[in-house]
């Protein structure tokens, strides 16, 4: 269990990325949804120890991450949003190498290199440099090095973010099979990755937590409440609460909050998308839906 308490982070020019987080990560998978510039990274840094917090507390196991930083890496793996490889050294050489620097030394070393090779499904690009790697096999290879020495708690920020659609469901695959055995966060703005991975969520925004709970409870909320519609372009009306809107063929897709269905609406099936939406409008966020 990850418990984290009134976490607070204020950068340079009065800039508050923190402010006031409170939330606990059991073990599985743990979507953390939000915008960019939510804080989102932030937050993800300073639970891997990368920097300081102005106050609040992180817990791991009972490990308090402010007064025992080495306690919690040795138990942490990091997939950051973007990180950076040697040119001209291969998968293998590379992980080789990260291994050794998490003491896991000779034949462990070794087995434990081919072993996420074949994980990650990268094993017959082994002796390949990394730099020339896809997009979708860099996170791979960014898997690969995050799970050396067996982790308890894996951090991965923004994996998915610019894979194409079979890169991103291969992806998803594997950190559903990681996810069964520790603690996980994926933090993204991608709500599909969330929606189908993790049976627990957070949406944050302006560095605050704004809800939590499980994607389908959440969903249900909304249930009775969510009509869908389509409008001539140029003719929206003002209906209760636009959830979201998206053009199709030149026409509008409404989706709205109302207790009663508008005319030329339906009920529509909530998604963890609307309330992404809804979480974030009725806290005054500017989603810019169109």
């Amino acid at each position: 269990m990850l418990s984290i308490t009134g976490l607070t982070k204020t950068y340079a020019g009065g800039v508050r990325a923190l402010d006031g987080i409170d939330i606990e990560i059991p073990k599985g998978l743990f979507g953390l949804l939000g915008p960019n510039g939510a804080g989102k990274s932030t937050l993800m840094r300073t639970i891997a120890t990368l920097q300081d917090a102005d106050a609040g507390t992180i817990r791991f196991d009972g490990i308090d991450i402010v007064r025992d930083r080495m306690a919690l890496q040795r138990r942490l793996g990091y997939l950051p949003q973007e990180f950076g490889t040697y040119p001209r050294v291969s998968a293998q050489e590379m992980l080789r190498h990260f291994a050794a620097l998490k003491g896991i030394h000779g034949a462990g070393n070794r087995a434990a290199v081919d072993e996420l090779l074949v994980r990650t499904n990268l094993w017959d690009a082994r002796t390949r440099s990394v730099d020339t790697f896809s997009g979708g096999m860099r996170q791979r290879f960014g898997i690969a090095q995050a799970l050396l020495g067996d982790p308890d708690l894996l951090i991965v920020d923004e994996p998915t973010a610019g894979l194409d659609p079979v890169e991103r469901r291969r992806f998803q695959n594997l950190l559903s099979a990681v996810g069964e055995d520790v603690v996980v966060i994926l933090s993204t703005h991608i709500v599909e990755d969330v929606a189908a991975l993790c049976p627990r969520v957070a949406i944050m925004a302006a560095g605050r937590i704004l809800k939590q709970g499980d994607p389908h409870d959440l969903a249900a909320e909304l249930q009775g409440r969510l009509w869908s519609g389509m409008v001539d372009k140029g003719a929206v009306a003002a209906p209760p609460q636009i959830i979201s809107t998206r053009r199709l063929a030149g026409r509008t897709e409404m989706r709205i909050l109302a207790e009663q269905s508008p005319p030329g609406f339906t009920a529509a099936v909530p998604t963890l998308e609307d309330v992404y939406f809804q979480t974030l409008i009725d806290h005054g966020i500017d989603i810019q839906a169109e």
